[in-house]
């Protein structure tokens, strides 16, 4: 209808000049709004298995991001997001299927065998040109880690930490937190590898470490003993580190992928899913 065919007889091309007079506007108007009404209907959609909507994510499926190492329980943040955006997209928990994909080979070169991946992938230009990315679905905060029953371990907000001695990595968004939002009256001890913070930590060189909140997890989980999150914040400097699903290059199911992100961000309901399952529940209150 917006492309003239060059095939057309002279008798056709006149008719059709008539009938599109009155109605060009009509017409201009009507069309985008249908294309959206069906463009992300289930059956529309292009899917790995008809029918089914495949997620994948690595193995072992690590707290508090999935639970019992089952991301189909719907039980973790990232579990609890993946279900989520299914149902915006239209699909029942029984129309989802997981499939266990290896971090790095989510956001390499290549085809899929997944509709979308979940699994803490930080968007990043350089993945970007391999993979599509949907809207992000977690900011990535700031988390400060200390070793129980020491002096800062028990503080409620960024004030309690002013004169902490902060183990920091070099060249992180995790330093210029340290710099730009807890302000402390210390110089923090800068490492030039996160590992030599972490055991700047356990050998009580420093008094707690900043690292970004899915790092935290981690170290209090595998790498310092009797370690806690003191609790998180927002670094407010420089752009925001986000996690995004990841697809493949070109997949026709961004669009609705990044639509059901969108709905579950404008109605709360991602924030809600990130206080359940990353919040004080799991151990990592909000300082401010």
């Amino acid at each position: 209808m917006v492309r003239p065919s060059m095939l057309l007889a002279l008798g056709a091309l006149a008719m059709a000049a008539v009938a599109c007079a009155p109605a060009d506007n009509t017409a201009s108007t009507a069309a985008p709004s249908a294309a959206p009404s069906t463009a992300c209907t289930k059956d529309q959609l292009k899917l790995v298995t008809q029918g089914k909507l495949t997620i994948g994510t690595d193995k072992p499926a690590y707290a508090p991001w999935f639970k019992d190492e089952d991301p189909s329980n719907g039980q973790g943040f990232e579990s609890a997001v993946a279900f989520a955006v299914a149902g915006e997209m239209g699909f029942d928990r029984d129309e989802v299927q997981w499939s266990t994909v290896k971090f790095d080979s989510a956001y390499a070169p290549g085809p899929k065998q997944f509709d979308f991946d979940i699994n803490q992938v930080s968007i990043t230009p350089a993945r970007a040109k391999a993979v599509d990315f949907s809207k992000g679905y977690y900011t990535v905060k700031q988390a400060v880690v200390a070793v129980e029953g020491s002096k800062f371990a028990g503080a409620t907000d960024l004030a309690s930490l002013k004169e902490a001695k902060i183990g920091v990595q070099v060249g992180t968004t995790s330093l210029t937190a340290v710099k730009e939002v807890v302000k402390p009256s210390v110089e923090p001890n800068v490492y030039n590898e996160q590992i030599d913070a972490v055991n700047a930590l356990k050998n009580k060189q420093v008094d707690a470490v900043v690292v970004d909140l899915p790092t935290a997890f981690y170290v209090t989980a595998a790498q310092v003993e009797n370690s806690k999150i003191v609790g998180q914040f927002a670094a407010t400097s420089g752009t925001p580190e986000e996690f995004g699903l990841v697809m493949g290059k070109g997949s026709a199911l961004k669009p609705c992928v990044d639509k059901a992100v969108e709905t579950l961000k404008s109605k709360g309901e991602l924030a809600k899913i990130e206080q359940q399952w990353l919040g004080s529940a799991a151990g990592a209150p909000e300082l401010k």
